[in-house]
């Protein structure tokens, strides 16, 4: 519903003068919402707040008690998070240390999104028992864990390495395994895989993920350039190296901050950022953004892809570069095939050998443009120009779109459908924002194109950065309120639908506000909400007994007894606070 809300406020926000009352200081849209157009220099941190997530080992923790030859682990886990039964593995480390099958509680069996099928899992807390025999009064044992939270992440498999001493109970936890592991497992990896073997992989990787419908659009059209600048060979040579660099670097780059966070406990892999929905929601735009470049809506567009056309001399070096970039920053969603075994053998390395398979990486992808930048004789076999390629590069475009979907998808999964409602309505504003550019080159028409634009930013950043109503309430039913009133508690009832731009600004505005929750709930007024989205009889009795037939229809219950009273359709702050004042009295 908060969503619905903040795309009426947003754009009467910006449909209106800057000088309106609305984004005045004083004007309830701007206090700790966001949505003013003023900047303050606490506001980026707030927009960029996400639902936050407590480290693992802080959503699942257990103890240890040895009892009649068992080993009993009991999972302490914490509210909202739940722990998957069938992923739970235990393993001996020592020949002298045999362990039985474990034996599990009863857990509660849900549809898991993340897997796509129904598993047994635990909330709250369970206990896992396993019978074991040893001629050692030591025990290495590895432990291995999945779980995941409700709010909507899923968190990999987390191992631990257990020394327990049976002489004492005491019990050594450690989230690394024993030297006498890692130089197991190194020689393991060394054996499957030779590091030539990994870094053919991880070129090989590199290579296919130019086919990928995100990276494949740029790729075409910087190739399709070299048909329509004439470069001459040694300008070709350079551009390619360029490009190469850029694809390198940044590659390498991503693996610096991604063996950085791993380093300091992190559990992340290749497309870590990808977990941010701020970056999701930021490669929506941009995915959108080169589409209707492509598509010929968005002059700009071309110049943001870098296609390298901006100079017959050397002067696009930078364009190249950027191009890189930008096809590495597309590609991150994407493994392509080869790429995990490298990638699983590069962040068991050393730093500089992860650093080289990573390299490798940017280096195959960034091969096949510096192979027609460097061999004259496949730039020859380049179609030639003409109006096809006008064509070519509009059909291009869908791509794009088609990825940009998808993670509006993801950013939705990662979220809620508010947030990617919020997204939606960001690009409309977008598209609105370029079409007022380039409807008025006066001053005043180009500022109003921007706010347009800020607009289209602010939208999915507001929504994640405040979602849900401030004021706790209750679902409405007839037998709610008559307990309520039967117990003479003063009652707040708000009849509302999502479909409802009223409704949801006088929520926003008037029941939403601090001073409203904080004096509901000294006064112990109950906050009835009926929801009239979808049918509802009980709801349509409701209005019709106050000779109402629509919504919204806001009613408050004095203390004790006596008749409801009508508040206006309209809101605000102040007649909430009075009519609440009086009625709890």
């Amino acid at each position: 519903m908060n969503i619905n809300l903040r795309i009426v406020l947003l754009c009467l926000a910006l449909l209106a003068s800057p000088f309106s009352g609305l984004l005045a200081s004083d004007s309830p849209f701007d206090q700790k919402s966001g949505n003013s157009l003023t900047t303050s220099p606490a506001l980026g941190s707030s927009l960029l707040s996400a639902p936050e997530f407590v480290p693992v080992e802080q959503a699942y923790q257990f103890n240890l008690v040895i009892k009649d030859q068992q080993l009993v682990f009991n999972w302490d886990i914490r509210d909202g998070y739940y722990l998957y039964r069938d992923r739970f593995d235990f393993r001996s480390l020592d020949s002298s240390f045999e362990l039985q099958p474990a034996i599990f509680d009863s857990g509660v069996v849900k549809w898991d999104e993340f897997f796509e099928k129904e598993l047994e899992v635990y909330y709250s807390q369970t206990t896992v028992r396993i019978p074991f025999s040893s001629t050692s009064d030591t025990l290495l044992l590895q432990i291995e864990s999945q779980g995941c939270a409700d709010a909507g992440l899923c968190y990999p498999p987390y191992k631990q390495w257990l020394e327990i001493d049976l002489q004492t109970g005491a019990v050594d936890i450690s989230t690394v395994p024993p030297e006498s592991q890692q130089n197991q497992i190194a020689q393991t990896s060394a054996e499957n895989f030779s590091l030539a073997t990994v870094l053919i992989f991880a070129l090989i990787g590199g290579m296919i993920l130019n086919l990928m419908p995100c990276v494949f659009p740029i790729l075409s059209i910087k190739v399709l350039s070299f048909t329509t600048t004439h470069q001459s060979a040694r300008s070709r040579h350079i551009h390619g190296l360029v490009y190469t660099s850029g694809v390198v670097l940044s590659f390498v780059a991503i693996a610096v901050v991604m063996l950085a966070l791993r380093a300091a406990g992190e559990s992340i892999g290749w497309g870590f950022q990808l977990q941010s929905p701020i970056f999701v929601i930021f490669l929506i735009y941009l995915f959108f953004i080169m589409g209707l470049g492509l598509s010929g809506y968005l002059e700009i567009g071309s110049n943001l892809m870098s296609l390298g056309q901006l100079s017959k001399r050397e002067e696009g070096l930078m364009s190249s570069f950027m191009t890189g970039v930008l096809a590495t920053t597309i590609a991150s969603p994407c493994t392509a095939p080869f790429m995990g075994p490298a990638l699983g053998f590069a962040i068991s390395q050393p730093t500089y050998i992860a650093l080289l398979v990573f390299a490798c990486l940017g280096m195959g992808m960034a091969l096949p443009f510096i192979l027609l930048a460097w061999i004259p004789g496949l730039t020859k076999r380049l179609p030639k120009p003409g109006m096809w390629m006008d064509t070519f590069k509009q059909f291009l475009a869908f791509p794009l779109y088609i990825t940009a979907v998808w993670l509006l998808w993801v950013a939705g999964r990662q979220t809620s459908m508010d947030v990617a409602a919020a997204v939606v309505v960001g690009l409309v504003l977008l598209v609105m924002g370029l079409w007022l550019w380039k409807l008025s080159a006066r001053p005043a028409g180009r500022l109003l194109a921007i706010a347009v634009m800020a607009g289209a930013l602010a939208a999915p950043l507001t929504t994640l950065s405040e979602e849900g109503d401030k004021t706790a309430f209750q679902e409405y039913s007839p037998e709610r309120l008559a307990t309520l009133r039967n117990s003479g508690q003063p009652v707040f009832i708000n009849l509302t639908a999502d479909w409802c731009i009223t409704c949801l600004v006088n929520e926003r505005v008037a029941l939403s506000s601090d001073k409203v929750a904080q004096l509901m709930g000294d006064q112990g007024i109950v906050y009835l909400k009926g929801d009239w989205t979808n049918s509802d009889p009980q709801i349509t009795a409701l209005l019709n007994r106050f000779q109402r037939n629509g919504v919204p229809l806001y009613l408050v219950y004095p203390r004790g007894s006596g008749p409801a009273q009508v508040l206006p359709q309209i809101l605000s702050e102040s007649i909430v606070i009075e009519a609440l004042t009086q009625a709890s009295k």
